[in-house]
């Protein structure tokens, strides 16, 4: 150890530092090794705490260890510092402060005794620092130990640390959450809701601590807007968690979110969202397992209210006024609340919840300059392509209803529309068409309008549409050959 003290040279070392943090590629066992050799750990750390003067130093130095930790031979030394991260993570310095957290994450994921390094985190108290970085860190800091805290609950050993059975600990993150301030929380509940992404037994813990609870007392309790977007965020990232359904649908979001999209004096874009992800939470087909109501069918908690926030998704969808991001999200949504996701045999709702879908529809329309249904679904689709493939995916699940079929068919414009191979031009408009033509050629085929010869030649005109598939434009693609003189000089 006497050996590892002597003096070195700054600027030897900032030039050693730099070749190797900034190395193109990936630093092999071979290279740190050879690196730590002529430059030991113990010198390393000394140069970062005593704050030498040669600029830049620092800045090297934490890539530099950033890297070197990454690699097995790295993480081999990380037990037998951690006094270093420790130190690390009380540092001024967000530059060390994030090293501190990104070596604990490598800690965990590079050494294979993991109850040994969940012991080692325990015994130093490295937890508690790990949650102040993740609440009064940069953003950088606090992205670090989200991390690291997620790979520590990620394991066994480490979830009784993350998870304190005593709900009087300081560490729980319900207390946690409750002395924070409006950005600390929101920061705890992002690392609620990454824990809850984890797995379905996580799920469950995070769920039964009542911890998703914190997440609606903040939308409700907030009036500040932009915290109240950050929350609608991470229910948009709850909802995209394959597993989460079971634990969602076993709260109050569903009520929470009709509550924003009906609240006419709510700020435009927290309705647009809240109608973003009722309609994606919707759209999840086990979602009919778990909601617990007569028709076991999640979205006729839109459709069955005395006032029904689905009415404010159908205004929002064809109000010409609101053209844009709220328009749009509401497309969406009423597209996944008709089922365009849902499994074939689930697109049809319960009698009550099909007459207030249809209802709605027909209301919107006769308020409209519109006045049919068949006025509105053209309306949209003569907008702008984000708004067509919104539309096709709408018309997609619509159509099943007869109602529908029929204002389908009573405006030819609209059919000229989705069989014209050439209106689409990217991947997904390409696709969404296509698979709306094979919806109306389907609900066609399955009517009692099979066999009127009034529909004969749109029927043909679809099934051409359907035969030619999603991507090709033109009915004869093939390269022609071009012949011409020879140019002379």
């Amino acid at each position: 150890m006497e050996e590892e003290k002597v003096a070195y040279d700054s600027s030897q070392l900032l030039d050693a530092a730099s070749d190797f943090a900034y190395y193109p590629g990936v630093q092999n066992d071979g290279a740190v090794k050879e690196f730590l050799d002529r430059f030991p750990l113990p010198v390393i750390i000394n140069a970062l705490q005593t704050k030498s003067d040669v600029p830049g130093l620092e800045n090297v130095l934490v890539n530099c260890l950033e890297r070197a930790f990454r690699t097995k031979y790295g993480a081999s030394f990380i037990p037998h510092y951690m006094p270093f991260i420790e130190v690390g993570l009380k540092a001024d310095s967000p530059a060390v402060k994030t090293l501190a957290c990104k070596t604990v994450r490598c800690l965990l994921e590079n050494n294979e005794g993991k109850t040994f390094s969940v012991k080692l985190i325990k015994e130093c108290n490295i937890y508690p620092l790990l949650l102040d970085c993740l609440v009064n860190g940069d953003e950088q800091v606090s992205a670090a130990s989200l991390d690291a805290i997620k790979v520590l609950a990620s394991f066994q050993e480490g979830r009784d640390i993350v998870f304190p059975p005593n709900s009087d600990e300081a560490t729980h993150l319900g207390n946690l959450a409750a002395r924070c301030t409006s950005l600390g929380r929101v920061r705890v509940l992002a690392l609620i809701v990454k824990l809850f992404s984890i797995s379905s037994s996580m799920a469950s813990v995070i769920f039964n601590m009542n911890l998703l609870s914190l997440l609606e007392a903040e939308m409700r309790n907030t009036d500040d807007t932009l915290i109240k977007l950050s929350i609608l965020e991470l229910f948009y990232e709850l909802t995209e968690i394959q597993h989460g359904t079971e634990f969602l649908s076993a709260t109050t979001l569903l009520q929470l979110l009709e509550s924003i999209t009906s609240n006419q004096s709510a700020d435009s874009i927290l309705r647009s969202r809240a109608m973003a992800i009722s309609g994606r939470l919707l759209s999840r087909e086990n979602i009919y397992v778990y909601v617990d109501e007569p028709a076991t069918q999640g979205a006729t908690l839109l459709l069955s209210s005395p006032n029904p926030a689905a009415r404010h998704i159908v205004q929002a969808a064809f109000d010409r006024q609101g053209r844009g991001k709220i328009q749009l999200a509401a497309l969406h949504a009423l597209g996944n609340l008709a089922g365009e996701v849902r499994s074939e045999n689930s697109v049809i709702l319960n009698s009550g919840a099909e007459e207030a879908l249809r209802f709605l529809i027909y209301e919107t329309a006769s308020k409209s300059s519109k006045l049919t249904p068949s006025g509105l679904f053209l309306s949209v689709l003569q907008q702008e392509s984000a708004t067509r493939l919104a539309a096709y995916r709408m018309l997609t699940a619509l159509v099943a209803r007869p109602w529908c079929l029929m204002e389908i068919f009573s405006k030819q414009e609209i059919l000229d529309t989705v069989t014209n191979p050439t209106t689409e031009t990217s991947k997904i408009g390409m696709e969404a068409r296509h698979n709306c033509c094979k919806a109306i050629l389907e609900a066609f085929s399955s009517s009692n309008l099979v066999g009127d010869p009034t529909f004969a030649k749109v029927v043909t005109k679809l099934q051409e549409a359907v035969r030619r598939g999603p991507y090709l434009g033109r009915k004869h693609a093939e390269a022609q050959p071009v012949v011409m003189t020879a140019e002379r000089f």
